[in-house]
């Protein structure tokens, strides 16, 4: 069976969410306050660096803590989005941007550390980081009641059984660890950081089945489909969501690896 490759190197796709922008910053989750939180609380300074920012959604939580914030965002489509809710943004990959001698107090990234080299990307982090500054990543995992999650998973892995998707793990005892453990590696291999933490936000969120529909074309797993593809896709989980009734609870663990520069 070949190998299949990172997730960073996945460009097309790590590039793709601008096309549903608005429909992105509508219908993807926030994150729990108490991250927020936690972040300010372990972070030396205001000053803060959002890898990935997207349509702004962790900058903007961050702001309104008083957090400073730059976003760097490889779509244009995306960091237009951002920029126009007040968020400034330097378009770039991370690995590819040119800080210019700025420093940062905390670099953070929400669901896109994934598309960073974790390697690369924490030495990144660790020019732009003074002593103590801080560098957290973090993702929403989520998991759907068990008998509607098994019925979702086997659609996916019938329309998408390439898809990255497929290798990420959901809520249980370990959500998104292999990303995690990539990215711990990263940050150890930088020999920049003291020991990376983990740290783990449980809430939940009730969906309709229409509500589901309108977040999953924001997924990775679904940016690049076809019009006949995507078709498929949703009316093969919406009629697995029906089927249950058409609301159903969905348990989140937001996932964090943190570290603070040595």
């Amino acid at each position: 069976m070949p190998t299949l490759p990172e997730s960073h190197e996945y460009r097309l796709v790590a590039e793709s969410f601008g096309a549903e922008a608005e429909r992105y910053d509508r219908t993807r989750p926030r994150y729990p306050g108490a991250l927020i939180e936690r972040v300010r609380a372990e972070s030396p300074g205001a000053k803060v660096l959002d890898v990935g920012t997207g349509t702004g959604i962790v900058a903007r939580q961050l702001e309104r803590t008083g957090a400073e914030i730059l976003g760097v965002e490889p779509d244009e489509r995306m960091a237009e989005f951002a920029r126009s809710s007040g968020v400034a943004v330097e378009v770039a990959k991370f690995e590819e941007w040119e800080p210019r001698a700025r420093t940062f107090d905390t670099v953070v990234a929400g669901q896109t550390w994934h598309w960073v080299d974790p390697v690369a990307g924490a030495e990144k982090a660790a020019r732009v980081l003074g002593p103590g500054g801080l560098l957290a990543v973090f993702w929403n995992a989520f998991e759907a009641e068990a008998e509607i999650g098994a019925a979702m998973a086997e659609v996916y892995r019938s329309v998408l059984p390439e898809s990255p998707i497929n290798r990420i793990a959901t809520c249980g005892e370990d959500p998104y660890g292999e990303l995690c453990t990539k990215a711990a590696e990263g940050m150890r291999h930088s020999g920049a950081f003291g020991e990376p933490q983990r740290w783990r936000f449980a809430w939940e969120k009730e969906y309709s089945t229409e509500e589901w529909l309108d977040v999953l074309p924001t997924f990775g797993s679904a940016t690049l489909l076809l019009a006949a593809e995507r078709a498929e896709l949703l009316d093969r989980i919406g009629a697995v969501l029906d089927a249950a009734g058409g609301r159903f609870t969905v348990q989140y663990a937001t996932v964090v690896v943190a570290a603070q520069r040595a």
